[in-house]
């Protein structure tokens, strides 16, 4: 059985990866990360193309679960104030006046502040 092989634990009825021995059992990863776990070779068979398939998707749709319930924002524009909002007001005014001096950091940092001001205060 080679390092990284995808296998079918018949007791278990989970496909796992092949990740080496140890003493007289071997251990397997499951598809997707997560806690390894001994099995014996013997009940171990390579696993067809469907279960490959299926156990990539159950990990696909596990990770899509745990983590994709905020979207991602987009960090390649400068973040847009919320009007009338002294607060927002007041950080634009900061990264206006780092601009002004070529101040790329503190640019940055007003950024930052007002993603964070957006972030807490304007859900």
């Amino acid at each position: 059985m080679e390092l990284g092989a995808w296998v079918y634990d018949q007791v278990a009825g989970v496909v796992g990866e092949f990740k080496g021995a140890a003493g007289p059992y071997v251990m397997l990863r499951p598809v997707g990360g997560g806690r390894e776990w001994q099995a014996d070779p013997a009940d171990l068979r390579p696993a067809t193309p469907a279960e490959r398939l299926s156990a990539g998707v159950r990990a696909a749709n596990e990770r899509a679960r745990a983590g994709a319930a905020e979207p991602v924002p987009d960090l390649s524009r400068p973040p847009e104030p919320v009007p009338h909002c002294v607060a927002c007001a007041l950080l634009v005014r900061d990264r206006r006046a780092a601009r002004e001096r070529f101040d790329h950091s503190a640019v940055t940092d007003a950024d930052v502040l007002l993603r964070r001001h957006l972030w807490q205060d304007h859900p």
